[in-house]
């Protein structure tokens, strides 16, 4: 989000009800749109003539030079006429991402994270989304149960990729049990159209132990190899099973079945690379920190496309670390603002736009002190990451570096990724850092400023700076 965007309301996803305008929330000052004079709580009705449904359609019209915006305030309809250079954003920040409304998700997984969120939550995190344009704008994987022939013709003609795709199981009855929904045998004929068209998809197996591990894992390989070898990529990642779950059958790996899916798809890399040309298939990073074995060298992750879905952040980050303390100004990867971005509003400043790698101190109310200690608090997968690198990032800093695992107690079971960290388990992580100290803390645990329980920064007991989660981030807010 850009510094000089003025914040309103947080904007929420409306999962039903009526076509509604898109409501503009913030506008962006000395923007194309400000100087046009669009305002904050106007209604967008139109864009160059056309009644959008989604940001999609709003990207491509605002990336025309000459913009005719349509918007209602007050009730009464304005035209604002906007000229600006092609492709630069028009500066709005809009309610919502889909204007219509989000498809819902009608599977039942007994794995779904969104059944597993306690209740008090706020509402826009508990909705469930399948729908293909939140898979072409921020990654979010769909099952493709309710795609339908329109949506393949979208797809198509706008060249829409890269998606996202579920696919747990190759076996028709397997996927149909996982998903809870008999359309889960059949929906995968919209995969394999997708691939004859020529979209990038990239795919995903959440591994479940017992269910689709296991020979029926090797048998999703073998169909993976034989129905849509034109994949991307596929990330096998594990479930996350938290302690609100009811699913009696859903429970995390043990070491040694995490050790058996990592040889499964280390296997199936060696066929899939002689056979195409690349590896296809990767464990996410998890795997290797359940089985406690050392992660893949960087190579083996052909460059990292599924690192938003946590394969491969551990070797990317350690190499941003690397090449940052060796004076290499290049950016890292910056993952998504939290598990759960998309639900938070649209970006002013357009999509899949870089993020400068610069360090973002959203909050820092407490005097400066040279040469204070730092303490990096992160969740307990990313404490293991850290840990080894600590030595050379505290040489670096010129004093003690410490990081401190955070556990998390708020949704418990075996969820320990820094996103999910919420802000009352900050809270107690900060009652026992000493109070001279800086304390760093990953931005991704936020999203529009709030952690998933709703608390913001000024809730925690003390001050702490943000972070961008990269390495290079990191190594400059250390120096």
């Amino acid at each position: 989000m850009n510094g000089d965007a003025v914040k309103v309301a947080p904007p929420v996803i409306k999962p039903s009800g009526a076509t509604k305008p898109a409501r503009v929330v913030a506008v962006v000052a000395d923007s194309a749109a400000a100087r046009a004079g669009v305002a904050v709580g106007d209604e967008l009705v139109s864009i160059n003539g056309e009644a959008v449904r989604d940001v999609i359609r709003y990207q491509l019209q605002a990336d025309e030079p000459s913009v005719e915006l349509e918007i209602r305030r007050g009730g009464l309809e304005h035209i604002c006429a906007v000229e600006k250079a092609a492709g630069e954003p028009l500066g709005l920040e809009l309610d919502s991402a889909v204007f219509d409304r989000v498809r819902t998700c009608d599977n039942h997984c007994p794995f779904c994270f969104i059944y597993q969120l306690p209740k008090g939550m706020r509402k826009s995190l508990y909705l469930k989304d399948d729908d293909y344009r939140l898979s072409f704008l921020y990654g979010n994987f769909t099952t493709l149960t309710r795609f339908t022939e329109a949506d393949l013709e979208r797809v198509i003609t706008e060249r829409l990729g890269p998606l996202y795709v579920s696919i747990h199981a190759t076996d028709p009855d397997v996927r149909t049990r996982l998903l809870r929904n008999r359309r889960g045998a059949t929906s995968l004929r919209w995969l394999a159209a997708l691939l004859d068209a020529g979209i990038e998809v990239h795919g995903q197996v959440v591994v479940c132990p017992g269910v689709n591990d296991g020979t029926v894992l090797d048998d999703t390989m073998l169909g993976v190899a034989d129905r849509f070898p034109q994949l991307a990529t596929v990330g096998v990642v594990p479930l996350g099973v938290s302690a609100h779950s009811n699913e009696e059958e859903m429970r995390p790996h043990t070491t040694a079945e995490a050790a058996a899916v990592v040889d499964c798809v280390e296997r199936w890399q060696s066929r899939f690379e002689a056979a195409l040309g690349h590896r296809l298939v990767y464990a996410a990073d998890e795997y290797y920190l359940l089985a406690q074995r050392p992660f893949p060298e960087s190579e083996a992750y052909d460059g990292f496309a599924q690192h938003e879905n946590g394969v491969g952040m551990a070797r990317t980050f350690e190499a941003e670390v690397a090449r940052a303390l060796t004076g290499d100004a290049t950016e890292g990867i910056r993952p998504k603002s939290g598990f759960f971005a998309w639900v938070d509003g649209v970006r002013p400043d357009g999509y899949r736009v870089a993020t400068a790698a610069t360090p973002v101190t959203l909050r820092s109310s407490a005097p400066a002190v040279d040469a204070a200690p730092v303490t990096i608090l992160t969740g307990e997968y990313g404490a293991a990451v850290l840990e080894p690198l600590v030595a050379a990032l505290a040489a670096h800093a010129r004093v003690p570096v410490h990081v401190r695992p955070v556990a998390n107690r708020f949704f418990g079971g075996n969820i320990a990724v820094t996103g999910l960290l919420t802000g009352v388990d900050v809270a107690d992580a900060l009652a026992s850092v000493p109070g001279g100290e800086r304390v760093l803390l990953p931005d991704v645990v936020l999203s529009q400023g709030r952690f998933l329980d709703g608390m913001t920064l000024d809730d925690l007991p003390r001050s702490v700076e943000t972070v961008p989660t990269d390495g290079a981030s990191l190594v400059a807010a250390l120096r």
